[in-house]
């Protein structure tokens, strides 16, 4: 049976996972956020980080005094987050995109779901099943904030086109208002040569 295309990047990160994370030990998570660094609480909230990676920004949210759930469905890179990245304020949980089914039945929500990176990686059926599963976790005043990227990746790692419009009417639909777009080019060496760009969002969900 072939792979479904989230499986197909994670088969991909899961391979190249001895390369990828002492590079990614390397990024300051400020700086990869800092197009919507404006648009994270300020006060001790609940944070939910889908696709986790190694936990850096669990861990540099942790810093500041939030509590993370990281979610990670690749089992190296979990087990590298768990130990670079752990804490009383992180907890790690294996699940993955499209369907939550570990989350969901925890039946939670956060102040901020965070997904970064993430979102291209699925194809337009998974986002359809996705989006009303990411945007369940967003509680009320809550934010969702992504980012999409455009442009090159991995042969191993595919993404997908994802139109930023059709995302944010699906957003639109499961309840979340758009409070803030734009776009910035990357920070990651061979993003930059090869000329990926992100795009990111943010929506909040009305009291």
């Amino acid at each position: 049976m072939a792979q479904q295309p989230v499986s197909l990047a994670l088969s991909g990160y899961a391979a190249d996972a001895s390369g990828l994370i002492p590079n990614w030990l390397k990024l300051d998570s400020a700086e990869v956020h800092a197009p919507v660094l404006h648009l994270f609480p300020t006060r001790p909230s609940r944070i939910l980080d889908i696709g986790a990676g190694i936990g850096s920004d669990a861990a540099w949210l942790a810093s500041r005094g939030h509590s993370i759930i990281a979610l990670e469905p690749t089992d190296a890179l979990r087990e590298a987050g768990l130990e670079h990245h752990s804490g009383p304020r992180i907890e790690w949980l294996n699940d993955r995109l499209p369907d939550l089914l570990s989350l969901m039945a925890r039946r939670e929500t956060f102040d901020l779901v965070k997904l970064t990176a993430v979102w291209a990686h699925l194809d337009p059926d998974q986002r359809r099943v996705a989006m009303p599963n990411i945007a369940s976790q967003v509680g009320k005043s809550g934010r969702l904030i992504m980012s999409i990227r455009e442009g090159w990746s991995p042969a191993n790692r595919p993404v997908f086109e994802a139109a930023v419009d059709e995302t944010i009417r699906m957003a639109e639909a499961n309840g979340l208002a758009l409070i803030f777009r734009t776009e910035s080019g990357s920070i990651q060496p061979a993003n930059i040569a090869h000329g990926v760009k992100w795009h990111w969002l943010a929506f909040e969900r009305p009291a």
